[in-house]
């Protein structure tokens, strides 16, 4: 359903395991830049009413998936490491065109998203299935369904405002950049590392 064309090496969930406070810290991080991300549309492309109310509802939810988080960090007597950067995203922000035709950069912000959202629910999976820990086992399953809606909503709103742009080719660009991008990724205790 995801199309991505590089899958997540399941020793990935190795490393995870091994550093439970450092991936919560990164993962509660990613939830405040989905936030972010969704109010960055909602302030960017405000005559898209339809779509700013569906953001405004992505970014609600994506606040309190970091409120869920940071609820587990506390409940293990962690505290929430500063925030960290994210070169994946980054690598995949580049490749997202910008400048003064709204239109495409519209489209390119929907599916940058669409793609961080099909990756970290592609990542959640593992962790569903693999993790040891039973509690992030059933915490990561719940996420991965919310993940996935995600997804299928900025796909949909990329189709919906594509005014003729030929959207499943686009799609096909970023999955093909990212499967390069993931390829340098995957040996670190972080969502997208």
């Amino acid at each position: 359903m995801l199309g991505l064309k590089l899958p997540t090496d399941p020793r990935w969930v190795e490393i995870v395991e091994s550093n439970i406070p450092e991936i919560l810290t990164d993962h509660a991080y990613c939830e405040q830049k989905a936030t972010t991300n969704a109010m960055y549309i909602v302030i960017n492309f405000p005559e898209y009413t339809e779509l700013v109310s569906d953001m405004i509802d992505l970014a609600q939810e994506e606040l309190q998936h970091f409120k869920m988080v940071h609820d587990i960090i506390k409940k293990r007597g962690l505290v929430l490491g500063r925030e960290r950067k994210d070169p994946y995203a980054g690598d995949i922000y580049g490749f997202m065109r910008k400048g003064h035709i709204r239109k495409f950069v519209l489209i390119d912000r929907l599916l940058f998203s669409a793609l961080i959202e099909a990756r970290s629910c592609e990542r959640f999976r593992l962790l569903s299935e693999q993790i040891s820990d039973q509690e992030l086992k059933d915490f990561y399953r719940e996420l991965m369904i919310s993940e996935a809606t995600h997804y299928k909503t900025f796909i949909s709103y990329a189709r919906k405002y594509s005014e003729g742009e030929d959207i499943d080719k686009r799609w096909q660009e970023f999955l093909d950049f990212e499967a390069t991008v993931i390829a340098k990724y995957g040996d670190s205790a972080t969502m997208h590392g």
